[in-house]
Formats: C-alpha cells, sequence, structure tokens
C-alpha cells in the first residue's frame, strides 16, 4: 500500500489539472516565437496580446463562476465601473435609495462632481447610509451590512467605504437626499473591481510570469524579449505534456549491403591544449531580471508581482 501511495498521489493531481489546456498554451507558444520571428514592423499586437491573455487565464484554471484554481482576488485596484445619479430634493426631508452593482469588488467610492451640466455648480448631498449586500468569495450565504455616514458631501468631495472583504457579488444601496434650500445634486457611485494575483504555489508559475513578461514586451514591440520568453514559456510546460503513444519503427523490407571503408592512418594528438570555452551569458535569465527589475521601480501592485518573480527565478536556479 505504500509502494501505490505515490502513484496515487500522482493521479489525483493528474485529475485535479486535468482541465488546464496544457498542450494547446504550449503551441501557442512556438507559434508566437515564429510570428515574432517573421514580423517586422508589422508586429500584430493586438493579436498576440489576445492569444497570451487567454493562455494565462486558462494557466490559471479559470472556473465557470470568475473565480480561479491556482490565483485569487486582493485588494489592489484592477478596473473601475461607475454609474451617475441625481438626488433631488423631496417632501417632508425623505431620503432616495440609489443602487449599484459589481463582481469581485472590494470597494465603494462615493463622489461628487464639482459641476453639473458641465457649467453649473453642483449642490451638496447628505448620504445617510449605505446597505452593502454580497456574496463572500467562500460562496457561503449571502451577507448584509449596514455603515452610517450622516454627513454632508460637498462638491468635489469624495468618501469612500470599504467592503468587509472581497466580495463575489455586491449589491450596494446609498441612501442620501438633497439640500431642498439649494436644489438637487449629482453623485457618482463607483466599485473597485480586485485584481487577480496568481499563486506563487501554482505548477504554472513559471509559464504564468513568462506569459506576462511577453505582454510587456508586445506593448514595447521587443521582439528579442518575445521570443526569448515564448521559447521559456514552451520549455516549461513541455514537461508537462503527455508524451505521444509510442511507434514502432516499421522493419526494413530489405538489407543494404554496407560498403566496406579503409582504416584511417593513426593520426598523433597534437601537445596543444584545447582553447578553454568562455561562458556565455543566460540570456532567458538576464530578460527575466531585467523585467523584475522595471517591475520594482513601479507601483506597488508592480513590486509585488517583481518579488513573487524574483523568488520564483531563484527557486529554479536553486542548485539541487
Amino acid at each position: 500500500m505504500k509502494r501505490a501511495l505515490p502513484f496515487i498521489v500522482l493521479g489525483l493531481a493528474t485529475l485535479a489539472y486535468a482541465d488546464i489546456p496544457v498542450q494547446r498554451v504550449a503551441d501557442d507558444a512556438k507559434v508566437i516565437d515564429r510570428v515574432a520571428e517573421a514580423a517586422k514592423k508589422d508586429l500584430p499586437q493586438n493579436l498576440l496580446k489576445r492569444i497570451v491573455n487567454e493562455d494565462i487565464e486558462a494557466l490559471r484554471g479559470k472556473r465557470a463562476d470568475g473565480t480561479y484554481d491556482f490565483a485569487t482576488f486582493e485588494r489592489l485596484e484592477a478596473s473601475r465601473s461607475t454609474e451617475s445619479y441625481s438626488v433631488q430634493p423631496r417632501k417632508n426631508d425623505a431620503i432616495e435609495r440609489f443602487e449599484i452593482k459589481g463582481a469581485f469588488v472590494y470597494r465603494l467610492l462615493i463622489e461628487s462632481p464639482t459641476r453639473r451640466m458641465l457649467v453649473t455648480k453642483n449642490r451638496r448631498v447628505n448620504i445617510d447610509h449605505v446597505e452593502i449586500e454580497y456574496v463572500p468569495m467562500n460562496n457561503s450565504s449571502p451577507k448584509i451590512q449596514n455603515i452610517k455616514v450622516e454627513e454632508w458631501l460637498e462638491p468635489g468631495g469624495v468618501h469612500p467605504v470599504d467592503f468587509p472583504e472581497v466580495a463575489r457579488q455586491a449589491t450596494v444601496r446609498v441612501y442620501a437626499k438633497a439640500d431642498p434650500a439649494a436644489g438637487y445634486g449629482n453623485i457618482d457611485m463607483t466599485l473597485i473591481k480586485a485584481k487577480v494575483v496568481d499563486n506563487a504555489d501554482s505548477p504554472y508559475a513559471d509559464a504564468v510570469a513568462s506569459a506576462k513578461a511577453i505582454l510587456r514586451a508586445v506593448d514595447n514591440a521587443d521582439i528579442p524579449s518575445i521570443r526569448a520568453m515564448a521559447a521559456r514559456m514552451h520549455d516549461d510546460l513541455a514537461p508537462m505534456v503527455a508524451p505521444p503513444p509510442s511507434v514502432a519503427p516499421p522493419t526494413p523490407a530489405a538489407t543494404v549491403a554496407v560498403r566496406p571503408t579503409l582504416p584511417l592512418p593513426a593520426v598523433t594528438p597534437s601537445a596543444t591544449p584545447a582553447p578553454a570555452l568562455q561562458p556565455t551569458p543566460n540570456v532567458e535569465v538576464y530578460m527575466e531580471l531585467q523585467s523584475i527589475e522595471d517591475l520594482l521601480t513601479g507601483t506597488d501592485a508592480e513590486k509585488r508581482e517583481g518579488l513573487d518573480r524574483l523568488h520564483q527565478l531563484l527557486r529554479r536556479l536553486r542548485p539541487h
């Protein structure tokens, strides 16, 4: 039973990764390399980026619900969605409700533009409270949180509201009222979507890092970097691709006679020693370090990605 345990674990791992199209992504890497080799000034940037982005999503193990096997959503801004509303004065100082929905979001921004109708100055709006109804990332039962605000939002002001956690699905309701003496005011409600961060322990972490480097190289039309990263991506995935079924070599129809050759005269080896080979730098490691250096001088999110890639590179270079 103990001898069979490693094979059972290997079989379970194979089933877990069965949905990852490793063969297709490896083939895409060869296609990207060939296209970059043939391209001059007509590099099809949009097409290459579309292929690479699809491959990154595939290697992350994207599920039907939008989550991933080998990546998580973290509180880093990926994109924004905004809805604009006009808050009208109501009788008896009644409060209105305004709603916005989003997926994989972690923060709400309530903003009061400085202008309305392009030239007219905006009016202040009173934000009473905010209600957040969301489904957590663990897909448990929906939760509701009420946050008291009770303050006036002046033109040009912003009021952020952070969620307790990144929400798989969220419906946010803002309860507000206008100043009857001043007239109606406009507000913008913005949901900030979380960024997908790749897991460092993913079996495809190196291939995903190479794919991201290809995207940056495509933006800069850096063909040597595109080819180097595509080759590295293919080499990382090649051991994971199932080998084709072996085919026995064909039996020769007839034996071909080989003409005997005369023995060559003996040659006395020269006493001059062969010149020592000079070590050549590893182009792929150099390109990866250059990409990491660029990331470490960027934003906080890019610095974090750079550190993750540096750790992965050190693990690959570690002597066995």
